[in-house]
């Protein structure tokens, strides 16, 4: 049998190595179904981070998707593609793979654009998902997947999105209610296995019920894994179109307006999310895909000798940007508004006037820095990558539990939930006790009072340790003091004070404070 680090992935860190370890010693010692699932398991935990983009209907998850990846190659106009979950990874050769539901694949060429095919040309209720391989370098750290938009009339493409996101059960019945079996790997065992590890959710400048519902729903592996956090952030898109009178305090400034309303939203959606980020998707994709050429700079500079008024008229609406009468053809012009819409054509016109002699180059970096999207990633490389080890390992095993709970055999689950305790016993597991404790009161399962709430998402939100102390900036002697205080208050709290939920919560931050408390003082000199 082949251990972990012979099967070729590259595990994110320790933890993943010791749950992949847990489920090679484990697959001698179950049934054949449920180590085939640990196969599974220990495969994704050799992949890398699972991002699903998700988000309602017409909220620009396609053209966000192409941005992060740099290459218009998500179908942003609607046809069958956009109707299926379609999974960018990484590849040594550019291919995509259309996965048929009975497993059959088929091989299909790139449209000519170097986009999917709008049309593939099979039947679409046969297909289960798309498999996208690009030989691009941000994709080997992270695998991307663009969903179907939750609130489409498709019932077929919400019913995927869902299944992606663990709102669907993950759960195959027969009549009778009993669980239908199998000596290989069923589809609630594939399902305990699959799914987004992380998600970035877009939204549009109204959060509605069902965003909430579906972060609410959504499961990193399986359905006992819920956003918070540690695994989602959001992203207000289409920042350009949000009027800045409507948002109080904003002047006339859009992007303190889409700032602004970012924060609202990041208060409504907590703690499912880790925050808010305005972006303008559309302007992002087109500077980081190559759409922006040479061509437009010199179309922009032309607009650019337009006289004040004149432009201030043409920059009203698209109708009259494009109808206007003026020397660059009306052609150019729609040309223009279907890259960078009138705010992207304000901003290069702006840099333009500020810089006459600025190269197509340096536009397109600037048009990229008034996207937002620089911010996006930072954001997705602190709150994903910098914890890519934990989540994995995290989401790993809740899929190892049930697969276990899904095998049927008391004994085996009893043997797996031991491993499992053994393994969580040690003290370089703590930050998984630390993720699941998080999880827990960020999803509401364990009720704490609001104060509390705020400092365990404090505690396990942030690798700072002056951030995760509420403190930053203040001296360590400082910080190691407060850390005691807390771990003290907490152990009290946990023995005396706490429901039994919350005492389980309370040991596992008690001990985070002490171990912030040890670390302060082996890093420090006088330590």
């Amino acid at each position: 049998m082949t251990a972990p680090a012979e099967q070729g992935g590259r595990l994110a860190g320790p933890l993943s190595t010791s749950v992949g370890n847990l489920c090679h010693r484990l697959q001698s010692q179950v049934s054949a179904r449920t180590a085939a699932g640990f196969a599974e398991v220990m495969r994704r935990l050799g992949a890398p981070l699972q991002v699903a983009v998700a988000g309602r209907i017409k909220s620009g998850k396609s053209t966000l998707v192409n941005a992060l990846i740099g290459r218009r190659v998500a179908p942003t106009d609607v046809g069958e593609c956009t109707r299926l979950v379609t999974r960018f990874q990484y590849g040594t050769v550019d291919r995509v793979e259309v996965v048929f539901t009975d497993g059959r694949k088929q091989v299909l060429p790139f449209a000519p654009d170097g986009s999917i095919p709008a049309e593939l040309g099979v039947n679409i209720d046969e297909v289960s998902h798309l498999e996208a391989y690009l030989t691009n370098a941000v994709l080997q750290g992270m695998t991307v997947i663009d969903t179907p938009g939750l609130g489409s009339l498709d019932a077929a493409s919400v019913s995927r999105t869902e299944e992606l996101l663990g709102a669907a059960k993950h759960r195959k019945d027969g009549e009778d209610g009993e669980e239908t079996g199998s000596d290989e790997l069923d589809d609630t065992s594939r399902n305990a296995v699959a799914g987004a590890e992380a998600v970035l959710y877009v939204v549009t400048q109204g959060v509605r019920a069902d965003d909430q519902q579906a972060l609410a729903a959504f499961t990193a592996a399986t359905a006992s894994r819920e956003a918070g956090p540690v695994n989602a952030i959001a992203v207000l898109n289409k920042a350009d179109t949000i009027a800045p009178e409507s948002v109080d305090g904003a002047g006339d400034d859009v992007w303190k307006a889409a700032t602004m309303l970012a924060e609202k939203q990041a208060a409504t959606l907590k703690p499912r999310v880790a925050d808010v980020l305005p972006v303008i998707g559309l302007l992002a994709e087109s500077a980081e895909s190559g759409a922006f050429t040479s061509a437009d700079a010199d179309a922009l500079r032309q607009l650019s000798e337009v006289d004040d008024a004149s432009l201030e008229t043409m920059l009203i609406s698209a109708d009259i940007f494009t109808t206007w009468e003026c020397d660059v053809p009306s052609g150019i012009r729609l040309r223009l508004l279907e890259k960078l819409d009138l705010y992207g054509i304000r901003c290069a016109i702006e840099a333009i006037r500020a810089e006459p002699e600025i190269t197509a180059g340096a536009l397109r970096r600037k048009l990229l820095d008034a996207s937002g999207l620089a911010a996006v990633r930072a954001r997705l490389a602190m709150v994903f990558a910098a914890r890519a080890d934990g989540i994995k390992a995290a989401a790993a095993l809740a899929s190892v539990t049930a697969l276990a709970h899904a095998s049927g055999d008391p004994a085996e689950r009893q043997r797996v939930h031991d491993a499992i305790e053994v393994l969580l016993a040690k003290p370089e597991a703590h930050q998984l006790r630390l993720l699941e404790a998080l999880t827990l009161v960020a999803s509401g399962a364990v009720d704490m009072p609001e104060d509390l709430s705020e400092e365990v998402l404090r505690v396990g939100s942030n690798a700072d340790i002056g951030a995760q102390l509420g403190m930053p900036g203040r001296p360590r002697a400082e910080l190691a003091a407060y850390a005691l205080e807390r771990a003290g208050w907490w152990r009290s709290f946990a023995s005396f004070g706490a429901t039994p939920a919350q005492s389980r919560v309370a040991h596992v931050v008690h001990r985070a404070y002490f171990l912030i408390w040890q670390q302060i003082r082996t890093d420090s000199p006088a330590g």
